[in-house]
């Protein structure tokens, strides 16, 4: 390496001969690791390929062309980081460059398909788009947000998408601040500046009590569990239904904070039996609830729907397979993801949103449970 620079000074007032000898030294020459973290960086892929450093991000970025970066050099970075094994830093190209190509999107839980479902239409309508997602699951608590929130924050995401608006005041001041695009989802509102993609939980509640009492029944019944946000809408959207009815009773709730699931269900329905010997139909919070209380009344001897009918929400997987299938309301989880990520990916490019709040609507699935 000494005689080679010792060429380069020799013939300095060719600069020809300079870049070539220059350029054959920066090819050759081993790449160094950072003293501190041993990572691979930007400034190692440029010394391997024999470029400089804006030349390899410009080039790993893909841009090629008259204002870009010829093909051939494009190759040589593109070659150098696979050998290299290099993995770009997303927080230091947040910071260079004041924007970020991940997305944050905080959910709830992961174990309930309607998330799920929820997730893969966001996830992939924002990798079409070039962007990747940060997943955070909150399990219905607004400090476990928070806590995901002040983590993703320091990562510079180029939007969140957030579920409902049940959060801590410290929570919607870090959003605020942050300046990043917002969209929140499962629910509507009208508050200016809000973006948000979602429908009534509380109509959607009215809309299967309603369905009840058209049935006959006058003795409904609220099972619940979770006891979250969107929950309890649905049970407004049942007490207004009855109220106005002149039906109401509030004896025949029966909320559960535990998590919900099958088993819960099925106990659930027992108890309001016991306790309520006349109750003659029964709205569960969620389908899982509803299909575990299908299942009991079945070991029970418990006659659906002529003895108690039934109803769920959200139209999960096997409600339609039940015996008798279930009646429930239809949530559009895919539609609302998809519209979710339009609309975010509208705010990042800082282009107009045409309607800040979309409801997207439900449907009133009526099977052999009712």
């Amino acid at each position: 390496m000494r005689s080679t620079v010792l060429c380069i000074r020799e013939n300095a007032n060719d600069p020809f001969r300079f870049c070539f000898v220059r350029r054959t030294a920066a090819v050759n020459e081993k790449v160094k690791r950072p003293r501190a973290s041993g990572r691979v960086t930007l400034g190692d892929v440029a010394q391997a390929a024999g470029v400089s450093p804006i030349t390899a991000s410009r080039a790993l970025r893909g841009e090629v062309g008259e204002r870009g970066v010829a093909a051939d050099l494009v190759a040589r970075v593109r070659d150098a980081a696979a050998r290299l094994a290099y993995v770009p830093d997303p927080a230091a190209r947040a910071l260079a460059s004041s924007r970020s190509s991940h997305v944050a999107v905080l959910i709830p839980l992961l174990t309930n398909t309607l998330f799920v479902d929820f997730l893969e239409a966001v996830q992939g309508s924002l990798t079409q788009a070039g962007y990747q997602t940060l997943i955070g699951v909150t399990h219905y608590r607004p400090d476990e947000e928070e806590q995901l929130l002040r983590s993703y924050m320091a990562h510079r995401p180029a939007g969140v998408v957030v579920t409902g608006f049940d959060r801590t005041e410290a929570s919607r001041r870090l959003i605020a601040a942050s300046g990043v695009p917002c969209v929140h989802v499962m629910e509507t509102s009208t508050q200016p500046g809000v973006y948000c993609v979602g429908f009534s939980q509380i109509d959607a509640g009215v809309s299967i009590t309603a369905h009840l009492l058209a049935q006959g029944r006058r003795r409904i019944g609220f099972v619940a569990a979770q006891l979250d946000p969107r929950v309890m809408q649905r049970l407004e959207g049942y007490r207004r239904c009855l109220r106005a009815a002149n039906l109401y009773d509030g004896r025949l709730e029966l909320l559960d904070s535990g998590q919900s699931s099958m088993a819960l269900g099925g106990r659930l329905l027992a108890d309001l039996l016991a306790a309520h010997a006349d109750v003659d139909a029964i709205f569960f919070c969620n389908d899982d609830l509803a299909q575990g209380g299908l299942m009991a009344a079945l070991r029970m001897g418990v006659a659906v729907p002529s003895r108690v009918a039934m109803a769920g929400f959200n139209d999960l997987t096997g409600s339609d397979q039940m015996l008798p299938p279930l009646t429930t309301i239809r949530t559009p989880r895919v539609e609302i993801g998809v519209q979710a990520a339009q609309m975010l990916l509208r705010l990042m490019r800082k282009e107009a949103v045409p309607v800040s709040s979309v409801d997207v609507g439900y449907e009133l699935i009526v099977r052999g449970s009712t």
